[in-house]
């Protein structure tokens, strides 16, 4: 007598889904931003911002 076949593996964990806000916004992962990258800079209104993330997984923003 042979045993079942094994069941699939389950899909990869896709990544937490923030929650909606009141207004219907979702607020944009810091992943998404920095892409692997720890500093990134951002034009706004003709000035640039510099995103930085820390150590410690904190974020700062300088202009």
């Amino acid at each position: 007598m042979t045993s079942p076949p094994a069941p699939p593996p389950p899909p990869p964990a896709s990544p937490p889904v923030a929650a909606r806000r009141a207004d219907g916004s979702t607020p944009l992962p810091s992943e998404a931003l920095l892409q692997g990258r720890r500093t990134i800079e951002i034009s706004h209104n003709g000035a640039v911002y510099r995103l930085q993330a820390t150590k410690l997984g904190k974020l700062i923003l300088t202009k």
